[in-house]
């Protein structure tokens, strides 16, 4: 049922209290109503002489024409405005314009039933609030296909432009899987995409990192087809590329970046190395005691200590590392996996580049000589890497951190949204989460 409706006009002056909470310059509000579904403004225009748009010839009123649009909620209320919409029509009747309506740039875009600064504030609610189109859409009074009807020709614009991929210098790249569901049920392409990152530090050094596309498919070749795709200013600009350890990847470096400096990721490396901590640890429990590890097994009691840092032990897992571990490792395979992984973690945290630089190649020199096999096979891989794996500490700590930081973020997004159907959405949906598309409303 309708509340009592306010009148906003009175005596042919209009309410500039009312206008001012509106916000739309030239835009009067010439009713407010409450109703069960939410707000109803009425606006119109204020009365002017206008020219024919073919012409010029004052043209004549022709009445209104009303037009109904979902504007940005309101006290936790959709907000429905009612335009009224000045028409006019040409007396000069050789001018083939006939009649003509009024735009007002603020208020719509095109033929889209929601008002301009509607979009814009969807835009940045999914921008910036971790929204879902259905929670926007459940706010502004319409259905999901209403709205990102709207939204994604303004995304798909801004996705186009070419000038966003400007500036940068330095280029990460990583796959993840964006659908777990099996080909044979849906035809999505495949399950995984490689996601291009912008790793370009600003004045101050710090790195703020911007996904710059989304392709399907996990392949050096996929990589490499993007890097032609963007031509070679955008590739000569590129100083350095940060990579996870995938062979793929680097050919398409090799063949598109020839000049810039490839950086094996640090996390992956340190990965590597408690991964060996790991096989040791299980493989010495099985020949130690002939079954996996239970609760009361020493070297199982020391399982998360041996992943942590040797800096970060407190005196109660010193104690327990110096209890436990002799216990289980006889032969002190397990110490010795351990002292190497700790070696490796090293070089990331010494302070001095050039120290640190000298620690990873003695470990490149000497690592596939370890008599402990796995941790000889780490060492011949670090060998196939080495420029790679050196190229950290000539890059001032070059790291594929903030395209690893940018799959959370496309993970909780994939989360929040009950996952995707379609890629091209998805890819759209990323890349504006992901800093890829700057929106007018946070420009």
């Amino acid at each position: 049922m309708d509340h009592p409706t306010s009148c906003c006009l009175r005596g042919g002056t209009y309410c500039s209290r009312t206008d001012t909470l509106f916000g739309i310059a030239g835009v009067h509000v010439t009713d407010v109503r409450r109703t069960e579904t939410g707000l109803v403004l009425t606006v119109e225009t204020p009365p002017r002489v206008e020219g024919c748009r073919r012409c010029g010839v004052v043209a004549v009123g022709h009445g209104r024409r009303v037009r109904v649009l979902h504007d940005v909620p309101s006290h936790a209320a959709p907000v429905t405005v009612v335009w009224r919409r000045r028409t006019w029509v040409c007396p000069d009747p050789g001018c083939p314009a006939g009649s003509f309506s009024e735009d007002v740039a603020d208020l719509v875009i095109g033929g889209a039933k929601l008002t301009a600064r509607a979009v814009r504030w969807a835009i940045g609610q999914l921008r910036r609030e971790h929204a879902s189109i259905a929670g926007l859409a459940r706010q502004l009074g319409v259905d999901w296909h209403t709205l990102w009807d709207t939204v994604r020709p303004e995304l798909d614009a801004m996705a186009k432009d070419e000038s966003r991929f400007a500036g940068v210098n330095a280029l990460g790249v990583d796959e993840h899987v964006w659908h777990h569901t099996p080909h044979r049920i849906k035809d999505k392409g495949p399950k995984e995409m490689t996601g291009m990152v912008d790793l370009t530090r600003d004045a101050t050094g710090r790195t703020r990192a911007k996904l710059l596309d989304l392709v399907p498919g996990r392949s050096g070749k996929v990589y490499e087809k993007w890097l032609q795709d963007r031509g070679p200013t955008f590739t000569a600009g590129v100083k350095v590329a940060t990579l996870d350890p995938f062979r793929g990847y680097q050919n398409a470096i090799d063949a598109e970046l020839e000049d810039a400096a490839a950086v094996l990721d640090a996390f992956h490396v340190t990965k590597l190395g408690v991964d060996v901590v790991d096989e040791v640890r299980r493989r010495v429990q099985q020949h130690t005691t002939g079954h996996r590890g239970r609760r009361d097994d020493p070297l199982y009691k020391v399982r998360n200590v041996l992943r942590a840092g040797a800096d970060r032990l407190t005196s109660r897992q010193w104690d327990r590392l110096e209890r436990d571990l002799p216990a289980g490792d006889p032969d002190g395979e397990v110490l010795l996996a351990w002292q190497c992984y700790q070696r490796l973690r090293s070089v990331y945290h010494l302070p001095d580049l050039a120290e640190a630089r000298k620690v990873a190649e003695h470990i490149v020199a000497t690592f596939h000589t370890c008599p402990v096999p796995e941790v000889a096979r780490l060492g011949r891989t670090l060998r196939r890497w080495k420029t790679q794996f050196l190229g950290y500490f000539t890059t001032n700590r070059a790291s594929n951190g903030g395209t690893e930081a940018l799959n959370g973020i496309i993970e909780l997004h994939r989360r929040i949204a009950r996952g995707f159907r379609n890629k091209d959405n998805y890819r759209l949906r990323m890349l504006l989460v992901g800093g890829g598309l700057t929106p007018p409303i946070l420009r």
